[in-house]
C-alpha cells in the first residue's frame, strides 16, 4: 500500500435510483457522467487530474490537489445546477433526476488491488447518505441539494471567494457510525433537518471529525457491486476478486447500490 496522498473528494448521487427500472437507471447514469463531466471541465480540472469511482448510482471524483478548490465551490454552486436544469427540463417529471452532492477532501492510500482505501472517504461517504441532505432534497424544488465538509468550508466557503457567499450556507451536525460530525449545507434550513441544524454563535456543538486522518479500521458489513463481494462501509471494486475494508475505491469500478 502507498502511503496516504492529500485529495479533494467530490461525491454525486441519484435519489430514488432504486425506484427505476433498468432502461431508467442507464439513462440516468448516462446523465450523471454528463453532469459531472461539465462540472469538472468548467473548473478547469483535467482528466488527468482525477480519478473516478463508479458506485452504480452514484459517482465519486478523487482530484488533485493542487486543482482550484474555490474554483470547484463556485461551479458547483452555479455550473453545476444550470447543467442539470439544462437535461431535466427536457424531460418529462417522472424522468428528471435530482442529485445529492458532496465536497470533501482528506488523504487516500492506494492499496495492492489499486483500491483507495481511507477514513476521509468513510466520513464524505457518510454525509452523502446523511438525512439532512435526504431530507432537503425532498422538501426542496431544486435539482439538487450540496453539502461541503467543516473542512472545505472553513478552508474556503467561509472566507467568501468570489462567486461564494458563506451566508449561503448553515450548519449541521450529522450523526455516522464514527460519532457526530459538523458540515454545511447549502440554503436556508428546512422543517425536517432543523434538529441537526447549529446556529453560528450558539452552544458549543460536538467538535468536527478532522479530515487528516488516515485509514481507518476495517467494518465488514458487507455489500455486492457488479458480481464481486464487496465487505466495507463504502467501496469500490479495481480488477477482480474481493475487496476488503472500511472503504474501497478503485480506478473505474462499476455496481449499483440502492437509493431509498
Amino acid at each position: 500500500m502507498t502511503g496516504p496522498v492529500n485529495r479533494t473528494i467530490l461525491l454525486f448521487d441519484i435519489e430514488q435510483f432504486g425506484t427505476r427500472d433498468d432502461v431508467e437507471q442507464a439513462f440516468l447514469r448516462r446523465l450523471l457522467y454528463e453532469v459531472v463531466d461539465a462540472t469538472l471541465l468548467a473548473a478547469g480540472i483535467d482528466e488527468t487530474a482525477r480519478l473516478r469511482a463508479d458506485r452504480g448510482d452514484s459517482v465519486m471524483e478523487l482530484i488533485d490537489a493542487q486543482a482550484s478548490v474555490p474554483t470547484l465551490v463556485k461551479t458547483l454552486l452555479s455550473e453545476t445546477p444550470a447543467h442539470l436544469h439544462s437535461k431535466n427540463r427536457m424531460m418529462a417529471s417522472s424522468a428528471q433526476m435530482r442529485l445529492r452532492i458532496v465536497l470533501s477532501s482528506g488523504y487516500v492510500a492506494v492499496d495492492g488491488l489499486d483500491g483507495w482505501v481511507g477514513s476521509d472517504l468513510n466520513h464524505a461517504v457518510r454525509l452523502l447518505d446523511a438525512d439532512p441532505l435526504r431530507n432537503a432534497l425532498k422538501q426542496r424544488q431544486d435539482d439538487s441539494v450540496l453539502c461541503v465538509s467543516d473542512g472545505i468550508y472553513q478552508g474556503v466557503v467561509r472566507h467568501g471567494p468570489l462567486g461564494v457567499r458563506p451566508s449561503d450556507f448553515h450548519r449541521i451536525t450529522v450523526e455516522t457510525k464514527e460519532g457526530p460530525t459538523v458540515a454545511w449545507l447549502l440554503g436556508k434550513p428546512d422543517a425536517l433537518d432543523s434538529a441537526a441544524t447549529d446556529s453560528v454563535g450558539s452552544s458549543p456543538s460536538p467538535q468536527p471529525r478532522a479530515e487528516s486522518r488516515g485509514p481507518g479500521p476495517a467494518d465488514f458489513s458487507g455489500a455486492s457491486f457488479g458480481g464481486s463481494y464487496v465487505a466495507g462501509d463504502q467501496h469500490g471494486v479495481s480488477g477482480q476478486g474481493m475487496v476488503l475494508g472500511n472503504v474501497q475505491l478503485g480506478g473505474r469500478s462499476t455496481g449499483r447500490s440502492e437509493d431509498a
